[in-house]
């Protein structure tokens, strides 16, 4: 009876990660061994990045919203939990939206929450 080999399989996935190092410098993109070290450590930092990336947009919101109410006179915090007690359940993204692009707007929302 024949020997049977994982050759066929084994160069398949070897081509398979090499296709998915392609743009790597050096050995990286040419070698297996390298190319599958790249690639694992490549979506560990991809894995963190989409957690960051949540944590990056609701700071840049935070700061638009607060820089506009800065403007008005008002903090933050204060009026982030006006809003809470005025059962007013607008988002951080829409509420950045509005304070950037539609001031006026903003400042009617702001109004809820000074009465």
């Amino acid at each position: 009876m024949t020997r049977v080999t994982g050759g066929t399989a084994a160069h398949a996935r070897h081509k398979k990660v090499k296709a998915q190092a392609k743009g790597y410098r050096g050995k990286r993109s040419s070698t297996f061994r390298m190319a599958h070290q790249a690639i694992m450590k490549a979506g560990m930092h991809a894995y963190v990045g989409r957690k960051q990336k949540k944590r990056d947009f609701r700071r840049l919101w935070i700061a638009r919203i607060s820089a506009s109410l800065r403007a008005m006179g008002l903090r933050y915090s204060e009026v982030k939990n006006k809003w809470l007690h005025a059962k007013m359940e607008v988002d951080r993204k829409n509420l950045s939206e509005l304070a950037v692009n539609f001031p006026k707007i903003f400042e009617k929302v702001v109004g809820v929450a000074k009465k």
